[in-house]
């Protein structure tokens, strides 16, 4: 298999920029090329100023911003002969075959045998790329979809020709796999390929029905998100987000390319109200708004929806469907409420889950590809299989039967069945050919979901589980909402910790939910302080405390294995642990100031010893102090594992996986690389700065809060970390203080702040809100 080094990205758009940040992200070199333009001084201009972009974008498409210096501008004119130095060259330039030809045809004079190309296309079919083109460029030629933003949306579609080597196809799909953490998804070269195929139509008849049927956008929204596993943004803000200009285009091009009896061809109809949004630059966020818009006139700002009969904007109105207050869990009942937006959610699903039925072997070979296509293409919780089970087969049958709609070919197989079963403790799908086939992992993958088919935990409460992962490691999960800790977390870790000194070598900290750990249970929090039960909020800091140091201090590895965020108490418990084995994607800091609270589960005196110890920073008591007071009084969240390193979060010596389906695997690799020998670490101690520490630090906020960077409470809470950092009242650096010193002071603040009725309108105002007051 050929060894992909250097990668070559032709096309400095958004789309081609992203692609070369990911692969630069993955810590590979990358060549950015794009064209002249017409009397441009600077011939590099166009990846030049993409580069700059890069660097400056938000969502950030660099996991660091220092790996843009791996990226190298230039020009197609100029610089053609560098692709040869290149393993894989992905074109993204403008969808037109004759320039794309073009290029092809320029690339086969330079590129080095055996290099692979591939094209971003997700409009034009492979065949039509290729057509009189040599032989060994085909034979080297493929498809790679990237979805948008490239870093963070994990799906790859890729379509290999009739005379592309299987070695090829391998090579890439393994790289785009471990290195740029992509699920690859292996496609039919059909028009839009499975995600685009159906999500698009998705979203065309969402459309359609809610102009049909009379909803207004925030009722189609809120029927068309969370009741049916889809994002809150629903179908108009989704189309906000992605661009109104795009959909056309995209719209055009399939139906185009499909044939006349094709659903989606049958469906086109003209759209004048849209088509005057795009033309009046109503183009989404990008935009002067979308179906959605801010209107700032007379200095105002109010969120304001367009109406879908008159084309007219009007204050935004919160949907009052009683149909959109029911779970995904139980579809029935939403797709046969009496109200107009069960009707609505019926006629969308009933359309989308009949067209998925019908790409099976047309855009895909099998269910299980389309469901991973929508859930990581379009972020659908559940793929439109995995939906239909969910509401049943049979009575998706019938319901379509009564209506009169005809039933696919694919659903007529399942009749009596369901498109997934549990079988020997294996996951299996329906086959096109009635039969029932294992779901097969890619080599070296382990998902605790798996795990959970066969076997049962080896401990459980409400909170908290404990498996055993095979090779004497023993996995702690959360099940709690979002992950928060609570009392019941920490007497599961306890009672884990013991279970595993007897009978495992080493443990590893993971979950598979869409965060590792939002930090505590700030709900049973303000419920003890409403109560004034502040014994009870003490114990629980406490034993938190105690918790996280036996974890520390116990006699063998933990690993800790974050995805998503990781933040207040689910950042301590990283701090606490032996090694990190971190997703890449994994958003973690001390958090606690944001809600009026300080870290007190050690996370104070982690982050001291971290930056106090740090070879690379400068030695001392105050440095290592400020340091940490910098990170924990201004709440910084690192926006990646890499940021995460920055911020000593993560040590140097931890790792981080770039594809979230290989990260429990990885971190066992490494739990049990720590097992032989393994020595709890020894315990440090401190010499924290004192009074001149503490004004200094007083000095520094005062100036925030007369730049109004900072409000009133701001510098309550930050003086409160202040007084843990330098050492309390007792602080001096010629003192030696032990962790249970600073544990002690990390209490004693919390608890001081805990009955500041400042910070409890914080933690309130978080709990309500989901955002924080600036008090």
């Amino acid at each position: 298999m050929t060894t992909i080094n250097k990668v070559c990205v032709i096309g400095a758009g958004v789309m081609g920029a992203g692609i070369a940040a990911h692969a630069a992200n993955a810590g590979h070199d990358v060549l950015l090329l794009d064209i002249v333009p017409d009397g441009a001084d600077n011939r590099n201009v166009i990846a030049e100023t993409a580069i700059q972009k890069l660097i400056k974008s938000n969502p950030a498409a660099l996991t660091h911003k220092r790996n843009a210096k791996r990226i190298t501008p230039g020009n197609i004119e100029d610089h053609l002969e560098a692709v040869g130095e290149c393993d894989w060259i992905v074109e993204a330039v403008i969808e037109r075959l004759d320039i794309k030809q073009d290029l092809y045809k320029k690339l086969d004079g330079v590129r080095k045998s055996g290099s692979i190309v591939s094209s971003n296309t997700s409009t034009i079919p492979l065949d039509k790329l290729v057509a009189g083109l040599s032989d060994s460029f085909a034979e080297d030629f493929c498809i790679t979809h990237f979805f948008n933003p490239p870093r963070y949306m994990r799906l790859l579609e890729i379509v290999k020709g009739e005379k592309t080597r299987q070695s090829a196809i391998d090579t890439v799909a393994d790289f785009a796999d471990r290195k740029l953490g992509k699920s690859v998804v292996h496609c039919k070269d059909r028009p839009g390929f499975i995600a685009n195929r159906l999500g698009v139509y998705w979203i065309y008849m969402s459309v359609l029905e809610a102009m049909d049927q009379g909803l207004s956008i925030e009722e189609a929204d809120s029927i068309i998100g969370k009741p049916c596993g889809i994002p809150k943004t629903g179908v108009f803000g989704l189309m906000d987000l992605v661009g109104l200009d795009l959909m056309p285009h995209v719209i055009d091009s399939m139906v185009s390319l499909l044939p006349s009896d094709d659903p989606f061809v049958k469906a086109k109809r003209d759209l004048p109200m849209i088509e005057k949004m795009i033309a009046d630059g109503y183009t989404g966020r990008k935009g002067k708004g979308g179906f959605y818009r801010i209107n700032r006139d007379g200095g105002g700002k109010v969120k304001e929806g367009i109406d879908l009969q008159t084309g007219e904007y009007r204050p935004t109105v919160k949907s009052r469907l009683s149909s959109a207050r029911t779970h995904v869990r139980d579809l029935q009942k939403l797709l046969t409420h009496k109200d107009k937006g069960g009707t609505y959610a019926w006629r969308v699903l009933a359309q989308t889950l009949c067209y998925a039925a019908m790409l099976v072997g047309e855009a895909a070979d099998d269910i299980a590809s389309i469901d991973e296509a929508m859930r990581l293409g379009y972020n659908w919780k559940f793929g439109p299989f995995e939906l239909i089970d969910k509401m049943g087969v049979d009575w998706f049958i019938a319901k379509l039967e009564e209506d009169g709609m005809d039933v696919p070919a694919m659903l007529k197989t399942a009749a009596g069945k369901s498109f997934y079963r549990v079988e020997g403790g294996k996951l299996q799908y329906l086959a096109a050919s009635g039969d029932y086939t294992d779901l097969v992992r890619p080599d070296g993958v382990i998902m605790l979901s798996d795990i959970k088919l066969h076997s049962k935990p080896v401990l459980k409460n409400g909170a908290a589980s404990l498996w055993d992962i095979g090779d004497g490691v023993a996995c702690f999960e959360f099940t709690t909402k979002m992950n928060s800790l609570d009392g019941d977390v920490m007497a599961m870790l306890n009672k884990s910790i013991r279970e595993v000194r007897k009978n495992f070598k080493a443990m590893v900290i993971y979950n598979e939910g869409s965060n590792f750990s939002v930090g505590a249970n700030l709900g049973l929090a303000i419920f003890a302080a409403n109560i004034a039960a502040w014994g009870e909020i003490e114990n629980l800091v406490e034993t938190g405390q105690d918790t996280y140091t036996a974890l520390k201090y116990a006699p063998f590895p933990v690993v800790s294995a974050p995805s998503g965020m990781a933040l207040g108490g689910g950042c301590e418990i990283l701090l606490h642990s032996d090694a990190v084995q971190a997703h890449v994607e994994t958003y973690t800091g001390l958090v606690e100031v944001g809600v009026g609270l300080v870290p007190a589960w050690g996370g104070c005196k982690e982050m001291l010893h971290r930056w106090s110890t740090n070879p690379k920073h400068p030695r001392g008591t105050m440095p290592g102090a400020g340091k940490a007071f910098e990170l924990i009084s201004t709440a910084t969240v690192a926006k990646s594992a890499e940021e995460a390193k920055a911020n000593l979060i993560l040590r140097e010596s931890d790792g981080i996986t770039m594809n979230r389906y290989r990260l429990l695997a990885d971190a066992k690799a490494k739990a049990l690389s720590l097992v032989e020998g393994y020595e709890a670490p020894e315990k440090p101690t401190f010499r924290l700065p004192g009074e001149s520490a503490r004004v200094a630090f007083e000095m520094a906020v005062d100036g925030f809060v007369r730049q109004g960077k900072a409000t009133k409470h701001d510098r309550v809470v930050s003086m409160a970390v202040a007084d843990i950092l330098t050492g309390g009242e007792e602080g001096d650096p010629t003192v030696e203080m032990t962790e249970a010193d600073i544990l002690e002071l990390e209490r004693e603040s919390f608890m001081k702040m805990a009955r500041h009725p400042d910070s409890q309108d914080r933690v309130e105002h978080m709990l309500l809100t989901g955002k924080p007051l600036r008090n």
